[in-house]
């Protein structure tokens, strides 16, 4: 697969360098990637990858493109908002480099699609932000037999590692089992420094340039960690575990439990919640009624009219006890995700049956305070 005076002339410093050169771009150019997610991950992996040449990159996202992702997410801009990511993706890479074949997959990868779609690429990039996924994504490379470049972040702190390289550990080697509920923010709320993303990514994408052209050490056995706020960086050696590369090969195949084991699972007694006209209502009345604010400290603004209790959301399991059994009990948080999430725990875990989710959240709260103001 030859490269046309354009694309010699496009990719001019990487032919210079001596182990790349013409061949390597060459390859570059045969290669297939499958990027999975086209958010803060995604779209550095996106951008480089297709600046680099990759002949072909895959683009799997069933979500929309939303205000709150263009703090991180520079791929998009405004007036992408509401459009398919998938296809807003191809659509600006396009504009970034027309040598290319980009394909969009507007749909959510499952246990139906994910070894047949790996199966038509080379290399498959993990830029999802869920564990259900990970594991989705783990077992579908496996019994595909498809390397692939695993990244994470959170908050100031982001990690990179290649699973399934060449009989490397996976992703199962290093976490076998689903985290246990509650014991880590929900990955909708959690804040992110809006270059970290940039920081990982680009990691992501130069490991899979590097296994492409067969150049370095990727990082297969090792996982990067990486500290933003003090520039640290640490390797962890990663081990693989036969056992847990076995147990998902003798399946054959993937069954439909993804997105059970790191989700909030419902509790036996209904989940109760209350509009925010609801519960004004309930307090024009008087009635006695006990507030949890979920969110973490440093969140503001506070509201001064729902003052009660401040339990973060990842200490409610060690801080159940503060929580009364005896009255009316609401809990709340920004958006009404984090303390839906307690409320089930709560439940579920150590038998509350007096408490109510404030749905929307703050955001509701304030936005009905502003229309009375305004009135």
């Amino acid at each position: 697969m030859s490269l046309s005076n354009k694309e010699i002339n496009r990719y001019n410093r990487h032919i210079q360098l001596r182990e790349v050169g013409y061949e390597g771009q060459e390859q570059l150019k045969k290669a297939r990637v499958l990027v999975i997610g086209a958010g803060g991950l995604g779209c550095p992996v996106l951008q480089y990858l297709a600046a680099a040449g990759v002949g072909t990159l895959g683009i799997v996202d069933f979500d929309t493109v939303e205000e709150s992702n263009l703090q991180r997410q520079i791929l998009f801009n405004s007036n992408l908002v509401g459009v398919n990511k998938a296809i807003a993706a191809k659509e600006q890479l396009e504009k970034l480099n027309p040598c290319i074949e980009l394909i969009a997959y507007p749909k959510k990868l499952d246990h139906q699609n994910a070894v047949a779609l790996f199966m038509e690429y080379d290399l498959i990039v993990d830029g999802t932000d869920n564990f259900a996924t990970r594991y989705l994504v783990n077992d579908a490379a496996v019994l595909a037999n498809k390397p692939y470049i695993y990244g994470a972040i959170y908050r100031f702190e982001g990690q990179v590692t290649v699973f399934n390289y060449k009989n490397g550990p996976t992703y199962r080697c290093l976490f076998p089992n689903p985290p246990k509920l509650q014991s880590i923010p929900n990955c909708n709320e959690m804040g992110v420094l809006g270059v970290l993303p940039g920081i990982i990514g680009t990691y992501q994408a130069n490991e899979v340039l590097k296994i492409i052209l067969e150049i370095g050490q990727p990082l297969s056995g090792k996982l990067m960690l990486i500290n933003t706020q003090n520039n640290s960086t640490s390797m962890l050696d990663v081990n693989r575990a036969d056992e847990q590369v076995e147990n998902v090969r003798s399946s054959n195949s993937l069954t439909d439990t993804y997105g059970s084991n790191c989700e909030t699972k419902k509790s036996s007694q209904e989940l109760k919640e209350l509009t925010v006209e609801e519960l004004k209502a309930m307090l024009s009345n008087n009635m006695k009624i006990e507030f949890v604010d979920v969110r973490e400290l440093h969140e503001t603004p506070k509201i001064d009219d729902l003052k009660g209790l401040a339990i973060p959301s990842n200490e409610i399991a060690n801080r159940f006890q503060e929580i009364s059994k005896d009255h009316t009990v609401v809990m709340y948080c920004q958006t009404g995700v984090r303390s839906r999430n307690s409320v089930a725990f709560l439940q579920q875990k150590y038998g509350f049956n007096n408490l109510w989710n404030l749905q929307g959240g703050m955001n509701k709260w304030e936005q009905s305070q502003s229309i009375k103001i305004n009135q």
